[in-house]
């Protein structure tokens, strides 16, 4: 009966964002508890688990999982360290163990490692040994570094953005382990790096460009010795020397399938790179469009994105909304923990007056003082939409303006989609102008009934702009940060002996 040694690892993080995460920002789970989590669900380990347990003859060893509650800042030392002594202590004490797949994001950057999946898939190589296989999975916005792909036999990853086939990139990573223990295939990896940074519209899968990259990727895995294909599009706001994009192709002993395919991937990404950018329109401009249209307008803010890491208490939009006198409905998110402080202290109905913005990236942002009335008070906690887990913004305040409503939230929760929102009573379609704090306004959530969907060049931690952030460590010239930089594609091969 081969054991499967399972573990787990997600975070993505922005070097720009000045808030560090810490360990409570996780959720941790230990050994069998990971299985309660993920059985039945629709997250990676949920799709492996789906495969393994369709086996009698396998053997699961639950070992541990963190996941970041949300995207955040860099992960403070000492806290990755506990996190790091924790995962390895685990694998550690397991029982000795046939294979092993990690679900993993490839996202992290802590203040003293900036390539945390790789340490700890190397310092999982000295404990378990060499001849062990190791699959993962990751995220196309992970980070994808040769240390990683030193210590690992294979890997999948996601080819969908927005994200939704987290359930069948577990599914292929757990077949593909299989085809490792049971039929002997012998994976080699083709890797190009390519010097470039993509932000924008253009990366939706479904009608981006990128989605002609993601299908040939596709076709590669459904080829007889195709085992595994994709695009890696970094995060660019993680800023760590291996930051860039990357094709990769993984086929069964045949390297020069490999780095034909992985060749071409990289040279017809680049040759788009530069439709791969966000238009985005100045406030003042994007608030011009609010006033000559009629119907819902919605503002997507990327620049606070929570779920690509972001603080979440940029006003900037709001500040601009209340210069230019906008008289329209407003819906509005935002992370402010005074602010909420005040409202429960207050009560539902009182009027209060609150400085909003900036409680947390005040070097960006400054805050705004409003008077607005208590709607509604809550712990924060809600079911989202997109996958049914809970998230959790802490203490949470609907405090109501003479033409805002703010959710305002303690602490930083993912905002992809309308959770927050209807959890708290607001239905994005009841307001003229709707602020979403995400790169992506998925069609169903949103565009299916505004008038208008406008990308705003707001200031931010996350901002597609991606000139304002201040790149210092990513490895340059790097598109498009640099004037004609050049691309010499070349091919970097990894094989376990």
């Amino acid at each position: 009966m081969p054991k499967i040694l399972i573990a787990e690892g997600k975070q993505e993080v922005s070097s720009f964002n000045p808030v560090s995460s810490h360990y409570h920002d996780f959720d941790i789970s230990f050994g069998d508890e990971i299985f309660k989590i993920h059985r039945g669900g629709q997250k990676e380990l949920g799709g492996a688990l789906s495969v393994f347990d369709a086996h009698s003859d396998i053997d699961l060893v639950p070992t541990y999982s963190f996941r970041a509650i949300t995207s955040g800042g860099m992960l403070a030392a000492d806290d990755f360290n506990r996190i790091a002594d924790e995962f390895l202590s685990s694998i550690k004490a397991a029982p000795p163990v046939d294979a092993v797949y990690f679900s993993l994001h490839g996202a992290m950057s802590a203040e003293n490692e900036v390539d945390p999946e790789g340490y700890l898939l190397a310092e999982t190589r000295k404990i378990l040994g060499e001849s062990i296989p190791i699959v993962i999975s990751l995220d196309l916005h992970g980070i994808l570094t040769d240390r990683m792909l030193q210590h690992i036999d294979a890997l999948t990853v996601f080819h969908t953005y927005p994200h939704v086939d987290f359930f069948d990139t577990g599914v292929r990573a757990a077949n593909l382990l299989l085809k490792i223990i049971n039929e002997g295939v012998k994976p080699v990896i083709a890797k190009v790096n390519i010097p470039a940074l993509v932000r924008g519209d253009e990366l939706i899968t479904e009608s981006g460009l990128f989605g002609q990259s993601i299908r040939a990727a596709q076709a590669v895995e459904k080829s007889p010795h195709g085992l595994a294909a994709g695009m890696f599009i970094g995060n660019p706001f993680t800023d760590v020397p291996d930051l860039r994009s990357n094709s990769l192709v993984i086929a069964d002993n045949d390297p020069e399938l490999a780095k034909r395919v992985a060749l071409k991937l990289a040279v017809d990404f680049w040759q788009v790179r530069e439709k791969l950018q966000a238009p985005l329109k100045s406030i003042d401009e994007a608030i011009q469009i609010a006033f000559e249209t009629e119907g819902p307008v919605i503002f997507s803010d990327a620049a606070d994105a929570t779920s690509s890491g972001a603080s979440g208490d940029s006003n900037a939009i709001m500040r601009g909304l209340l210069e230019a006198d906008y008289r329209g409905r407003v819906l509005l998110p935002i992370v402010d923990s005074p602010a909420v402080e005040m409202a429960f202290a207050a009560g539902i109905g009182a009027t209060i007056q609150t400085p909003i913005g900036g409680a947390l990236d005040s070097g960006r942002f400054s805050p705004v003082t409003v008077e607005a009335k208590v709607r509604l008070l809550s712990d924060g906690r809600f079911i989202n939409e997109s996958h049914g887990s809970i998230w959790n913004g802490g203490n949470t305040a609907v405090l109501e303006t003479e033409t805002m409503t703010l959710v305002v939230t303690s602490r930083p929760v993912s905002l992809y989609d309308r959770s927050l929102f209807l959890a708290h009573g607001q239905n994005p379609q009841n307001f003229d102008l709707i602020v979403v704090k995400s790169p992506h306004c998925q069609y169903k959530f949103y565009e299916a009934w505004a008038a208008r969907l406008v990308n705003v060049d707001a200031p931010g931690s996350t901002s597609a702009n991606l000139h304002s952030l201040g790149h210092t460590k990513c490895k340059r010239p790097i598109f498009p940060l640099d004037e004609e930089v050049v691309f010499e594609p070349k091919v970097d091969l990894f094989q376990r002996q």
